[in-house]
Order: structure tokens, then C-alpha cells, then sequence
């Protein structure tokens, strides 16, 4: 046989096996995570924003809430649309586009000139949103397979990188600039995010074209275990939001200023960073079951714990329950393949997020209301009750998850 030398051998020769192979989930993970950071940081912006749109519009509180709502509306109610839409239609156009339609959002808001066209670039942005959270976490679990736990959470974690950046840098620009040319330029963000999107990303392929190729994984689980996860997603969301709620009223009773509860409450934002991050690596080794028991119970412990401290002792104390807080969620999202047929995937994300940014939205009013009757001490020790609900919704689920490690 003739040797050839070395340089005609052809790349897939001389290449490690699977390196190619490894490169798509490793570019679909990373065009994800920007895209995730870019969609939280323009849902979070929005608070910096507020203050500003109501010098210029004169808007009362009502009426900032709902330019608030707007958004968020959008957002959480067109997610389950998007996913059935994806599965039609391939979910690296529709995340593209999506983005696109979110700057343009943006884009619109800073030529607004009154509050019914604000309204409407709010929801125009918050409807790009909307096909963010499903198809970016389906096609992670796609192109990583029985392996997507981890990336998830390298995922789920990206989102507060943006949720940390992008309001900051707003916050700079309208020191140097006028609010409307500050829009226009986090606009153009998205447009190059949109425009990477489409060009580097791999294609998702669309959900209904996976049909035939369903396996054994989420045949298991049937209805009855994506509905135990949903309502655990739904609690854990609940007790984050309304922990979140009374934190800066409870610090303030401990004799907090108002840069030490800023503080606080950016200690409580990285921990819940970290969370994100190191959680789903414990979900990926440890098993969902165990993790979910773990940062439930530690949620618990740590809200009593905060109530119980004194200011210094208790923001020490933060960061932990920030990562407690933040920890279960990206577990729950690293479960949600595995409780799923394939060809469902997205569906079932956009149904997962839905609920657990609705719950976000509901639970706040809900212990608000508790807080008018009894106290935010009694209410903030109800959210702890409510981490721990969830443990015994945590063992249900276990039986839907033969293949999860457990003691």
C-alpha cells in the first residue's frame, strides 16, 4: 500500500477522533449562554430604566408596573406558542429572529415618544424574549444528549452573568448619554448577538422531525413525573421571589442602610450565580433527587437563619443562601429532558418556564398579602416552610427517575 505523505492526509485523519463532533454542542452551548445572558440583561435593565421613564413620562407607580408587566407578560405567556412553533420550524431561525425581534424592541423604545408606544416596544421586545428560555435549553439538551446536565447549568449560570453586566452598563451610559441613544446602543447588541446566532450556531433541527428517533429516555416518566418536576420548579420559584420580597424590609428592621442592603442583595446575586453553576455539577454526579433535598432543606435552614442573626452575622450568611436559593433551579432544568420524549423537548421547556416565571410573578403578591396580615418575619419564615414542602414532592418525583443516583 502507497504511503502518502504527510501532508495529503486528509483532516479526519489527522484530526483526534471526535474533535468535529464535539465542536457542535461545545458552539450551540456558547451562541446559547451569550444569547441567555443578552435576553436577561435586557429583562432586567428594564428596573434601571424605570426611574427615568417616569421623569420623563411622569408615570405613577401603577403605571410603571405595568411597563414592567408588559415585558415580562410577553415573555412568559408566548413561550409555550414558541415551543409548539419550533417544532415546525427549526429553533436556531426562531432564537435568531426572536433575538432580532427583541432589539427591535429596544430599538423602538428609544424612539418612543409617549407611554402607548413605549407600551408597545415592551411588548414587542418581550415577545422576542419569549422563544429565549425554551429553545436555547432544548437545543443544549439536544446537542449534549445524556450529558446535558452540566451544560445546562453552564447555560442557566450565563443568564446572571447578563443579569449583573448589562443593567450596569446601562447605568454608565446614562451618565454620558441620553436614555434613548443608551437603548439604541443595547440595541445593536442584540442585532450582533442575532447575527452570530444565525451565522456560528448548528442547527436545532425541528422538534416534530425527532418523533421516530424516541428512545427509552423520558418514556419512563410519562405525565405524572414532568408534573411532580413542574410543581416543585413552581414552589422553588415561589420561595426565591418572595424570600427576594421582604429581604431588603427584614434587613432594614436590623438596622441596615440603604447601600448595605444593595449590598446584600448583591451578595445574595452572586451566590445565586454560583448556584446555578456548581448545582447542576452536583446534579450531574450526585442525581437530581439528592441535590433538590440538599438546597431545599438548606434553603430552609438559611432563611431561619438570616431571620434569627443579627445584620452582620446574617449578610455573611447571604451568599450561602443565595447559592441555595438559585442551586435547585438548574437542576430542575437539567431534568426536564429526561422526563420528556425527544420530539417534545421544547414543548415541554416553554411549559417548565412558563410556569416558573409565572410563579415568580404571582408568588411576591401572594406573600405580600401574608406580609400585610401577620409581618414580613412570619411571611419570610412561610417561605421557608415552602422550601420544605417541596422535599416530600422530591421523593415522588424519585420514582419517576429510576436511572438517578440516590442513597
Amino acid at each position: 500500500m502507497a504511503i502518502l505523505p504527510s501532508g495529503f492526509l486528509s483532516q479526519s485523519q489527522t484530526a483526534p477522533p471526535g474533535e468535529e463532533t464535539l465542536s457542535k454542542p461545545r458552539r450551540t452551548l456558547a451562541a446559547t449562554g451569550i444569547n441567555h445572558a443578552l435576553h436577561d440583561g435586557y429583562t432586567d435593565l428594564i428596573y434601571v430604566l424605570l426611574p427615568v421613564w417616569q421623569a420623563e413620562f411622569a408615570l405613577s407607580y401603577g403605571l410603571l408596573a405595568v411597563m414592567r408587566g408588559l415585558y415580562s407578560g410577553a415573555m412568559a405567556g408566548l413561550q409555550i406558542p414558541v415551543g409548539r412553533l419550533a417544532e415546525r420550524i427549526d429553533g436556531k431561525i426562531l432564537l435568531a429572529l426572536g433575538t432580532l425581534l427583541a432589539a427591535l424592541g429596544y430599538v423602538l423604545a428609544g424612539l418612543s415618544g409617549g407611554v402607548m408606544g413605549l407600551g408597545l416596544a415592551l411588548l414587542i421586545s418581550g415577545a422576542g424574549s419569549s422563544t429565549q428560555h425554551p429553545l436555547a435549553s432544548a437545543a443544549v439538551s439536544r446537542a449534549y444528549g445524556k450529558a446535558a446536565r452540566g451544560p445546562l447549568g453552564i447555560y442557566n449560570f450565563s443568564g446572571d452573568l447578563g443579569k449583573a453586566a448589562l443593567p450596569a452598563l446601562t447605568a454608565v451610559l446614562l451618565v454620558i448619554m441620553s436614555w434613548r441613544h443608551a437603548l439604541l446602543l443595547v440595541a445593536l447588541m442584540g442585532l450582533v448577538v442575532a447575527l452570530c446566532l444565525a451565522v456560528l450556531m448548528p442547527a436545532v433541527g425541528k422538534g416534530f422531525a425527532h418523533k421516530s428517533a424516541v428512545t427509552t429516555q423520558g418514556t419512563h416518566a410519562g405525565r405524572g413525573g414532568f408534573s411532580w418536576l413542574l410543581a416543585i420548579g413552581i414552589l422553588d420559584s415561589a420561595v426565591r421571589m418572595g424570600f427576594l420580597t421582604f429581604l431588603p424590609f427584614l434587613l432594614r428592621d436590623k438596622g441596615a442602610s440603604l447601600p448595605t442592603s444593595g449590598f446584600a442583595l448583591a451578595m445574595v446575586f452572586i451566590g445565586g450565580a454560583a448556584g446555578k453553576f456548581t448545582c447542576g455539577w452536583l446534579g450531574e454526579r450526585v442525581g437530581t433527587i439528592r441535590t433538590v433535598l440538599l438546597t431545599e432543606g438548606g434553603t430552609a435552614a438559611l432563611i431561619l437563619t438570616v431571620l434569627a442573626l443579627p445584620l452582620i452575622p446574617a449578610i455573611i450568611v447571604l451568599p450561602l443562601l443565595g447559592v441555595m436559593l438559585n442551586g435547585t433551579s438548574s437542576v430542575l432544568y437539567g431534568t426536564v429532558p429526561e422526563l420528556t420524549s425527544p420530539h417534545r423537548t421544547e414543548r415541554a421547556f416553554a411549559l417548565f418556564y412558563t410556569g416558573t416565571i409565572g410563579s415568580g410573578a404571582i408568588a411576591p403578591v401572594l406573600y405580600g398579602l401574608l406580609g400585610d396580615a401577620v409581618g414580613p418575619t412570619l411571611a419570610t419564615a412561610a417561605t421557608a416552610v415552602t422550601a420544605l414542602a417541596i422535599c416530600p414532592l422530591a421523593l415522588v418525583l424519585a420514582s419517576h427517575l429510576p436511572n438517578d443516583r440516590r442513597a
